[in-house]
């Protein structure tokens, strides 16, 4: 699995050389209503009224995901007596075999009994299932100890083999670089009691390099204060001057307002100082990736491509940041096997180290 250090020009403008430039139940079709209420598709609408049904529903909702055919979310129900409010609400039901709790209990068990490195998993709810998907590293044995794992956990696991290897993406973004390593920045942020200010970058990026340049060989601009990885993956540097840095995503200086909380289907974008500024679609969310290194959890999945040296960088939609590259699998040069990125929640740096966006 690629581990991606992504450059993030999620970031500072650029001024001088010290500035950051910046699978048993088939599923059943969704409930197309037309007299159910209708809205105006939007990530952040979608994942509140998403979080709302759950509050409301509880175990009778298992998982929600945005359809673009249908241009509604669709929130997937194990109770027939569910389907009403969920129309109500303005979503579309789905009647599905597995449980929330089913599914999240059959991820927790191969978090703790797989840790293989180019393999991972997410519940995928437009599936209602767990993919686990193993590169073409994985042994046959590890192979085989995988499908058997998934065999015991019955019709809630599917196991899938993938042509593209797992793995970081190292480079000696926009980038970030350390005495042997390039990354990308993730987004800036504002540190009380830091009046410099810092930024979000990998955790793996962060464990390999303690000082950041905005060019090779350059000036040290920033420091690293805080990493953790294997576990999650992201890390924070703090400015050792005052450096301009916008809240803004390279290229195109597009603002960052605020957090976002990322859903399945939702069209993203994310930027990276190898590959530049790429889209694509969360296709789960916490998802766990076996590295060499060990396990991370939580991540966000999509099919956003990216590079060697992208690492760290910023995954958005539209003004709100989502989350940090992580690693992944395919490139952005060629189409088949299909890129898989995974992306660790802003959330979880932002409340680890007190920071915001701005």
């Amino acid at each position: 699995m690629k581990r991606r250090w992504i450059p993030a020009r999620a970031a500072l403008a650029a001024a001088s050389a010290v500035v950051l430039a910046a699978v048993t139940l088939s599923p059943q079709q969704a409930d197309a209503s037309p007299t159910a209420t209708t809205r105006a598709p939007s990530a952040a609408a979608d994942a509140s009224l998403a979080g709302t049904l759950v509050a409301a529903l509880g175990d009778a909702v298992a998982g929600s995901y945005y359809d673009s055919a249908l241009g509604r979310l669709v929130v997937n129900v194990t109770d027939e007596k569910a389907a009403g409010p969920v129309r109500e609400a303005g979503a579309a039901p789905r009647l599905v075999e597995h449980s929330q709790a089913e599914l999240d209990a059959a991820r927790t068990e191969l978090d703790s009994r797989i840790n293989t490195p180019g393999t991972a998993w997410a519940a995928d709810p437009r599936l209602n299932k767990v993919v686990v998907t193993a590169d073409p590293t994985v042994a046959a044995a590890d192979l085989a100890e995988l499908k058997e794992t998934a065999r015991s956990l019955g019709s809630t696991v599917v196991v899938r083999r993938s042509a593209a290897k797992l793995t970081r993406f190292i480079a000696g973004g926009d980038a970030i670089w350390g005495a042997r390593h390039r990354c990308s920045l993730g987004f800036n942020v504002t540190w009380p009691g830091h009046p410099n200010g810092g930024f979000l970058t990998a955790g793996h990026c962060g464990q390999a390099e303690s000082r950041w340049s905005a060019t090779n060989g350059g000036q040290t601009v920033a420091e690293t204060r805080g990493w953790t990885f294997p576990g999650h993956d992201f890390a924070i540097a703090e400015y050792t001057a005052a450096v301009p840095h916008p809240s803004a995503v390279n290229p195109g200086q597009r603002a960052i307002t605020g957090v976002g909380t990322a859903t399945v289907g939702q069209a993203i974008s994310r930027s990276g100082s190898t590959t530049g500024l790429r889209t694509g679609t969360v296709t789960a969310v916490n998802a766990t990736v076996n590295y060499q290194e060990g396990q991370v959890t939580g991540l966000i999945e999509t099919t956003a491509c990216a590079g060697a040296g992208d690492s760290g960088g910023p995954l958005f939609a539209g003004d709100k940041a989502l989350g940090l590259l992580s690693g992944g699998s395919g490139s952005c040069t060629m189409p088949v096997p299909a890129p898989r990125t995974y992306f660790q929640p802003v959330q979880g740096p932002l409340a680890t180290y007190g920071v915001t966006i701005p």
